[in-house]
C-alpha cells in the first residue's frame, strides 16, 4: 500500500515536559504510538525537531515544534470476516460499536483472526487504508462496551488528539470486591510489571494514570462503581482498583481470591463462581465530531451476564436486611 503524501502530525512540546528525552516526551504526547516505533521514525528521518533532524536521546526544553511524517500502514494479512457487530452509531466519519465480552479488539499473538478489526474490515472495507483499521483506543477482550472507530484520516487524527487532550469522555461501570464508603480519585502511574511482563502494575517508572470513581450501589461484600478515565493506560481500571484493594470482581489477572459474603446463598455462590471475566463495562462515550464540531454522546446498557450478577447481589443484600 503506497501513500505519496503521508499525513504530518505537528505539536509543540509542553513546558512541563522540559528535561525529558525526545523519545520519552513523544511517547507521552502520542500514546497511540509505541516508544520503539517513535524511535524508529526518528532514526528514519520522519521526525523534525524545530526544523532539524533530532536524535532520540536529545533533551527537550519545552516550546519546540515537532513534526512527524507518519508512514503508511504496512500490508498485513488481516482478513475481513463476517462477524456480527452491534453498531450504536455510524456516519461517513466514524462508527461506535458496543463490543461484547469475549471479543478481542485487535489481532495479535494467539488471536490472528476473529477480532473486532476483522469484523470492521468486512463491514467497511475502506478501513484497510487506515492504521489499525481506524481503531484509536481499545477495550480488553473480556471488557464490554462502547468503542469509537475512525473511518477517515481526519477522524483518526481528531480522536487521537481528543484522547491526548483528555477531551474524549469514557465512563465505565464495574462491580468491585469489598464495600467502598465513598468515591475518590486514584492518581498512580502504570507500567509493565517488573517480573510478569504480561501484567501491568502501579510503578514509579510507569506513565501518569488518573481514574475518578464514585459509588453507585453497595452490596454486602461488593460495590457497583462508576469510573471516569482521564488517561488510557493498559488495564488502567483493573490495576487501579486492585491497587485500592478493591479489585474488579471476576478479574482473572488482578482479582485475587473469590469473595463471598458471609452466609451467601446457593444462587449467589453459583453466580459469582460462574462469572469468569472482569465485571467491567464501558457504559458512556463522549466526543467531538471531527467534521461538525458537535459534541456527541452514547450510552450502552451492561450485558446480560453482568446485569444478572447485579440482580443476584441486590437480592442477596435485600434478603440480609
Amino acid at each position: 500500500m503506497s501513500d505519496p503524501t503521508p499525513p504530518i502530525r505537528s505539536i509543540r512540546i509542553p513546558e512541563d515536559h522540559a528535561g525529558q528525552r525526545l523519545d520519552v516526551a513523544l511517547a507521552r504526547l502520542f500514546p497511540e504510538v509505541t516508544r520503539s516505533q517513535l524511535q524508529q521514525w526518528i532514526e528514519d528521518g520522519r521526525v523534525r525537531f524545530d526544523g532539524r533532524a533530532p536524535r532520540k536521546r536529545d533533551k527537550v526544553a519545552g516550546g519546540e515544534l515537532v513534526e512527524i511524517r507518519i508512514p503508511p500502514p504496512k500490508e498485513t494479512d488481516w482478513l475481513p470476516q463476517p462477524i456480527a457487530l452491534d453498531i450504536v452509531y455510524e456516519d461517513d466519519e466514524l462508527l461506535v460499536v458496543n463490543k461484547p465480552p469475549g471479543l478481542v479488539v485487535h489481532p495479535g499473538a494467539g488471536n490472528p483472526e476473529g477480532t473486532l478489526l476483522n469484523a470492521l474490515l468486512h463491514h467497511a472495507p475502506q478501513l484497510a487504508r487506515l492504521p489499525r483499521a481506524g481503531i484509536v483506543h481499545r477495550l480488553d477482550k473480556d471488557t464490554s462496551g462502547l468503542l469509537v472507530v475512525a473511518k477517515t484520516e481526519r477522524a483518526r487524527q481528531s480522536f487521537t488528539a481528543q484522547l491526548q487532550d483528555k477531551t474524549m469522555g469514557r465512563e465505565y461501570v464495574a462491580i468491585v470486591n469489598g464495600v467502598l464508603v465513598a468515591g475518590g480519585t486514584i492518581e498512580a502511574p502504570i507500567g509493565r510489571h517488573q517480573r510478569d511482563r504480561t501484567r501491568m502494575a502501579v510503578t514509579t517508572r510507569g506513565k501518569e494514570a488518573v481514574s475518578h470513581y464514585r459509588v453507585l450501589k453497595k452490596y454486602r461484600a461488593h460495590t457497583l462503581v462508576q469510573v471516569r478515565l482521564e488517561s488510557g493506560r493498559t488495564h488502567q481500571i483493573r490495576v487501579h482498583m486492585a491497587h485500592l484493594h478493591h479489585p474488579v470482581a471476576g478479574d482473572p489477572t488482578y482479582g485475587g481470591r473469590l469473595l463471598l459474603p458471609k452466609g451467601a446463598g446457593g444462587k449467589l455462590i453459583e453466580t459469582l463462581r460462574g462469572f469468569k471475566r472482569q465485571a467491567l463495562h464501558a457504559v458512556k462515550l463522549t466526543l467531538i465530531h471531527p467534521a461538525s464540531g458537535e459534541q456527541m454522546q452514547w450510552t450502552a446498557s451492561v450485558p446480560r451476564d453482568m446485569s444478572e450478577l447485579m440482580e443476584v447481589l441486590a437480592a442477596d443484600a435485600k434478603a440480609a436486611e
